[in-house]
């Protein structure tokens, strides 16, 4: 049950911060949602409306007073702890942002987008040998995972690891053939390696699969 609950709120920011929405059209949301609260004010599902709203409006502190004031009532409210650790990274309130993520998982242990959100997290903080231990615990657990790999990747390019970053992108791409996003950034970790042609057949790759060559135009000049 606590599973679903985190991969909801999970699916719920990820369609918020999908819309195509002005700034005016998402105060407006806003509005309605404090308005409702108004009405409500021990409603934790609007509050936590109001909050997402706030997230979406990039209004951090807002966000995290709501998200404190849901946790005082219900203190392993599992949604409120995931983005509470959210906001408070994005306030660089790292130290209470490992706090939410190390009750999370407790209350949902093995849960995927916690474990990658505590280690990014780590690593942010550049506390770099807990977040690779816990990349390669989720690389274990999640072998079937692209993501996992590529987080990993990303990790080890920061590090300037790049010839692990070369593998864990491969492994990444095996797993999520049509992901762009991967098969670009291996293409410029090869571009680093000086493996120009297989980086090349990245690109290309890319092109075949409908990315605008323009768009790829300084990575082709840095083949030369």
């Amino acid at each position: 049950m606590m599973k679903r609950i985190v991969l909801f709120a999970v699916l719920w920011l990820v369609v918020l911060c999908g819309q195509a929405q002005d700034k005016q059209s998402l105060r407006d949301s806003l509005a309605a949602a404090t308005e409702a609260l108004a009405y409500h004010p021990d409603s934790v599902d609007l509050r936590l409306k109001k909050a997402a709203w706030n997230v979406e409006l990039e209004q951090w502190q807002y966000a995290k007073d709501d998200y404190d004031r849901v946790l005082r009532k219900e203190p392993d409210n599992v949604a409120a702890l995931y983005y509470r650790a959210f906001v408070n990274e994005k306030l660089g309130r790292y130290n209470f942002a490992r706090l939410d993520y190390q009750n999370l998982i407790r209350l949902v242990p093995g849960n995927f987008e916690i474990q990658l959100g505590y280690a990014l997290l780590n690593q942010k903080d550049h506390h770099y040998t807990e977040a690779m231990d816990q990349m390669n615990l989720l690389v274990c657990q999640y072998p079937d995972s692209a993501l996992a790999y590529a987080a990993r990747a990303g990790m080890e390019v920061e590090r300037g690891q790049y010839e692990l970053a070369s593998y864990d992108y491969e492994e990444a791409i095996l797993r999520d053939s049509t992901n762009t996003d991967y098969i670009l950034a291996h293409a410029d970790v090869l571009i680093t390696l000086g493996r120009k042609e297989k980086a090349r057949q990245q690109l290309d790759r890319l092109v075949a699969l409908g990315v605008p060559r323009g768009s790829l135009k300084d990575y082709y000049k840095r083949l030369k």
